[in-house]
């Protein structure tokens, strides 16, 4: 029996799999408080529960698929992925401003999460590529631009808050690969110039200082420096144009991420409601059902991108922690995965997985304690949503069967 047991530790990676049943069971608690008593949403917490049972069965058949068939599906998933950006700018349905999703029959879904995988999939069969070269400028070319494709395509959406996770996917992935000092900053950079862009030209004009000063210290040729300057200095101009492209809602959200309390009934409304509700649920939290913010409905669609400050004020700063806690032990258990992973393609398939979580973890929790713009992005495993959870469980399962072959190469 003894041995029975040990053999199936060895191919199930039980503690992850009680982390995210206790992620999934906080959401369906979380989701039904805050839907109890509203008129058209009373019906989610069903829903989830159907949805769980589904993603389930999807889980334990992705467990068993051989790993050499990831591996073959890398490159179809990737173009398909692609094809259903494509086909959601043409056919899609606006919600919130957005073009970003696709309807029939019932059921509904959003294209870009199934590119979170699909590039993940493809961008780890170009790594683990024996001829690739991360010292070859021309290589991370190639990887960034694996990653940019379906980056362009959702920013015509637009969908700021996916295109910042593809983001972190390349990098992390890139960073996992070994990716040099010099490479990683090519890399970087852009992203910095980018982002001080948007606090003004002040901000930006420092940020291309550091850049020359980074520059002057790598001691590189001055066609490439210069090259690498032009870029920074593109990606700022950039910023303006993709603003530009974002709904206004986008843009009052982003902008009210620097002073909420300049338009404290607009754009700035979820972010000052989302600290108050955390902050008021104290140390111990108001009690399941008990929330004022919450069961009042002071935080619109606070059963999906808000449902954090749910758990924060009903179960208080002991109720957020354990989620923060369980996430945090959550990563570290992909990463023993990805350590363990014998196979360099398999390895760098976790590694992206967990990016994608740890992506969605920031931002989700960034956005309800106010250190993130508002962009919409759910937390996996409990904010409500059939196929947001549906796709966290399929990643979750093919984590799992890597792990069933961690000690094989394919």
């Amino acid at each position: 029996m003894e041995r029975v047991d040990y053999r199936f530790q060895d191919k199930f990676d039980i503690p992850s799999f009680l982390i995210v049943t206790a992620l999934t069971i906080i959401g369906f608690l979380a989701i039904y408080s805050s839907t109890r008593n509203t008129t058209f949403e009373q019906g989610n917490f069903v829903k989830q529960i159907i949805s769980w049972g589904i993603s389930m069965v999807v889980f334990t058949a992705v467990c068993y698929i051989p790993v050499r068939f990831i591996r073959m599906a890398s490159l179809p998933a990737y173009l398909g992925s692609l094809g259903l950006l494509v086909l959601v700018l043409l056919i899609g349905r606006v919600v919130g401003g957005q073009k970003c999703w696709i309807f029939f029959g019932g059921f509904s879904f959003q294209p870009s999460e199934v590119a979170k995988l699909g590039t993940v999939l493809f961008l780890a069969r170009f790594l683990s590529d024996s001829k690739t070269d991360l010292d070859k400028l021309k290589d991370i070319i190639h990887a960034v631009g694996i990653g940019l494709i379906p980056v362009g395509l959702i920013m015509l959406e637009p969908d700021l808050g996916s295109s910042l996770i593809f983001f972190g996917i390349i990098l992390m992935m890139l960073f996992w690969k070994g990716i040099s000092l010099f490479g990683l900053f090519f890399v970087l950079s852009p992203v910095v110039c980018a982002l001080a862009s948007l606090f003004g030209t002040a901000y930006f004009i420092l940020a291309l200082i550091a850049v020359v000063v980074i520059l002057f210290f790598f001691k590189k040729d001055i066609f490439l420096s210069g090259s690498i300057l032009g870029i920074n200095l593109a990606s700022g101009f950039f910023v303006d144009y993709v603003f530009n492209i974002l709904s206004s809602h986008q843009q009052k959200r982003i902008l009210s991420f620097v002073d909420p309390s300049a338009d404290p009934l607009g754009a700035g409304y979820n972010s000052l409601q989302a600290k108050i509700a955390i902050g008021s649920g104290g140390f111990f939290g108001k009690g399941f059902l008990a929330g004022n913010q919450t069961q009042l409905h002071f935080i619109p669609e606070q059963w999906t991108d808000f449902i954090f400050c749910v758990i924060g004020e009903e179960f208080g700063l002991i109720g957020g922690v354990l989620v923060i806690v369980l996430f945090a032990v959550l990563f570290n258990r992909l990463l023993k995965v990805a350590s363990l992973a014998k196979d360099d393609y398999l390895s760098l398939v976790v590694i992206g997985i967990m990016t994608i979580y740890l992506m969605h973890f920031m931002i989700n929790v960034g956005m309800a304690i106010g250190i993130m713009p508002v962009i919409g992005v759910p937390l996996p495993f409990i904010s409500y949503g059939g196929s947001s959870l549906l796709n966290n469980m399929l990643m979750f399962g093919l984590v799992i069967s890597i792990y069933r072959s961690r000690k094989d190469f394919t």
